[in-house]
């Protein structure tokens, strides 16, 4: 029988089963027929794609660790596949990464030219604030003395 505590961490490790439904209908179901899948089935999915995670992260981490780094980084993952022996992924795979890394720079560009210009409203702002409050006393002060 499992501990209490051995059921919390098999819970914690779980896939979403609403994400492995799919995943897995979307790959059957490739003429538009209704696959139904079997909750065992479900089960088995989830349970395989969670040892193959453990195991692909586990050899990762191992070529991390024998480049003295402490990240594990895209590439560790990709030379874990083919240490694995699954390098038939390693084409898509790195397609999908390189799609990802275009969309993120996007972002971050996009991201950093926003905040630049945030900055740069801000200080224009403060210097037509501090500026404009000096015109004014200038023009009150139009005798040089400091006095109105």
């Amino acid at each position: 029988m499992e501990s209490e505590k051995e059921k919390v961490i098999s819970e914690a490790e779980e896939l979403p089963r609403t994400i492995v439904r799919r995943v897995v209908k979307e790959k059957l179901c490739n003429d538009g027929d209704d696959m139904s899948v079997h909750k065992d089935a479900l089960l088995a999915f989830s349970e395989s794609a969670r040892i193959f995670i453990h195991y692909l992260s586990a050899t990762a981490n191992d070529i991390c660790k024998e480049s003295k780094r402490q990240t594990i980084n895209a590439d560790d993952v990709l030379a874990a596949l083919q240490e694995i022996e699954f390098s038939h992924f390693l084409g898509p795979l790195k397609a999908s990464l390189h799609e990802f890394r275009q969309k993120n720079a996007g972002k971050k560009a996009g991201a950093a030219k926003e905040k630049e210009e945030k900055k740069k409203r801000k200080l224009e702002e403060l210097s037509h604030d501090s500026g404009g409050g000096e015109r004014v006393e200038n023009e009150d002060n139009q005798d040089g003395t400091g006095h109105a």
